[in-house]
């Protein structure tokens, strides 16, 4: 991936960039600090926002029943359209922590996404719920943690409070 890097002067940034550029083969580019803060924070922020929009399009769909994925695929056909997958929220250190960084007076959307990926574990359990109602002393299995496919990294998995959840 291509990465940015904010100095504190250029000579710093500068520094930081000749070790970079011996590990990471994209791109490097240099801005201040304050820039490179902030366009992290822009990158996980959309990503809560845009994994938010495909959250309420699966709801949505189920309500309609609608096979979200099969919409989701015949709509990402259209070559300005990305619809992220839908799932149990977001997890990791950076995704559902950086938006709070924008916790700004125009940071309505944000807030809003925030609260919709952070209620999908209500809407997991409901959906469990539904679907095991009549069954006696269900066994259910929970497979894979992590917060996202091919990592080993479980920081704010939204897993862990399904599983608490089901436990309760």
């Amino acid at each position: 991936n291509d990465r940015i890097i904010g100095g504190l002067n250029r000579k710093s940034a500068e520094k930081a960039k000749s070790i970079y550029s011996s590990i990471v083969k994209g791109k490097i580019t240099i801005t201040d600090l304050n820039t490179a803060e902030m366009v992290k924070i822009m990158e996980n922020t959309a990503r809560d926002v845009n994994i938010a929009l495909a959250n309420e399009f699966a709801m949505i769909c189920e309500d309609l029943g609608i096979n979200f994925w099969k919409a989701k695929e015949l709509a990402n056909r259209h070559p300005r359209v990305n619809i992220l997958n839908a799932g149990p929220g977001v997890g990791g250190h950076c995704v559902p922590v950086d938006p709070w960084f924008l916790n700004h007076e125009q940071s309505n959307l944000m807030k809003l996404s925030r609260e919709i990926n952070d209620g999908m574990v209500k809407h997991v359990i409901k959906i469990l719920k539904k679907d095991l109602a009549g069954v006696a002393r269900p066994k259910i299995a929970v497979l894979g943690l992590a917060y996202k496919a091919n990592v080993d990294d479980a920081r704010e998995t939204p897993a862990r409070r399904v599983i608490e959840n089901i436990q309760k």
